[in-house]
């Protein structure tokens, strides 16, 4: 986390602040927020853990000074930066709530209390690493709450995210919020989270047909009997028809190839897409005789939207 992560009039009050002789003023700091996101009821705390590793880590350094020597006015007497080169958060006190914790709007999140210059140096890069990362574990919690318990949830919004630093706070708090897991591989990487995934609609299209399928049998889980898969998902197919009210030929050739060449590259973690053509029509592997172990389907068109509390 870079110090000069900040707004420039943090550091334009900050000058002002020293040039009127208030270096060693103390001051105090409440971190708050004054409604609850989504309309809702309550907010999830979140962001702490980052907070801390910032407060830790502040100093500028040799190149963030020479960036702020060319880039704040000339007026600028140079003692300032060599205060500024020097300055550190060791004098800094926080008092917070336990990451995690369900909190209400006025009520302090953080209470920052050290020297007047730093603190007002701390603020915009405490409220960027709080306020999203609550208002995702916040809409993760939500989520979980409507599920249950019983519900697995997983974190598909890397390619729709704010940017990569974006996408990957979003993993992080949707999983303090309450998610089972993530599509992030750098996020399972960094911070532990489980890593799911499905597949994309070009990996359903790229298959044209049942010739485009080199293996077609599969073992049963249990007693090990080797299983025509091409046949009882043919099968089933004709059986999902008459019960969803469809025409086999409706279904696509491709779409089934493919489920069953996923099923049998994936016999015991089978999660699958169902809507590159139409969703009733992508449902023929799901019921194979055991071969596989379904562990859900994907609907890539419900994506998931809120509004965001300025």
């Amino acid at each position: 986390m870079y110090s000069v992560l900040n707004d420039l009039y943090q550091i334009t009050m900050a000058y002002a602040y020293w040039k009127s002789g208030k270096k060693k003023d103390h001051a105090v700091f409440d971190l708050f927020f004054r409604q609850n996101p989504f309309q809702g009821e309550f907010t999830i705390f979140a962001g702490l853990e980052e907070s801390l590793k910032f407060l830790e880590n502040f100093q500028y350094s040799d190149s963030d000074i020479i960036y702020l020597r060319e880039t704040l006015p000339s007026s600028i007497e140079p003692e300032f930066f060599d205060y500024l080169k020097n300055l550190t958060a060791n004098e800094v006190t926080v008092y917070a709530i336990e990451e995690g914790s369900v909190v209400f709007p006025r009520v302090p999140l953080l209470r920052v209390e050290g020297p007047l210059i730093i603190c007002q140096l701390l603020e915009t890069t405490l409220l960027t690493l709080i306020n999203f990362a609550s208002l995702m574990a916040t809409n993760a919690a939500r989520y979980r709450i409507a599920a249950g318990k019983q519900v697995s949830l997983l974190e598909f919004g890397l390619r729709r995210a704010q940017g990569p630093d974006g996408g990957l706070s979003a993993s992080r708090y949707a999983y303090v919020g309450g998610f089972d897991g993530t599509s992030n591989v750098l996020a399972g990487k960094l911070f532990n989270i489980p890593v799911r995934g499905t597949h994309a609609h070009s990996y359903i299209t790229s298959f044209t047909g049942t010739n485009d399928l080199h293996i077609k049998t599969l073992c049963h889980r249990v007693t090990r009997e080797e299983h025509d898969m091409l046949s009882l998902c043919q099968q089933w197919r004709i059986e999902l028809a008459k019960h969803l009210e469809t025409l086999t030929e409706e279904a696509s050739d491709g779409e089934l190839a493919a489920l069953i060449a996923f099923a049998i590259a994936f016999p015991d973690g089978f999660m699958v897409l169902v809507d590159t053509y139409d969703v009733k029509s992508g449902s023929d592997v799901k019921s194979n005789g055991g071969s596989t172990k379904f562990h859900g389907s994907r609907n890539s068109e419900q994506h998931m939207h809120w509004p965001l509390q300025r």
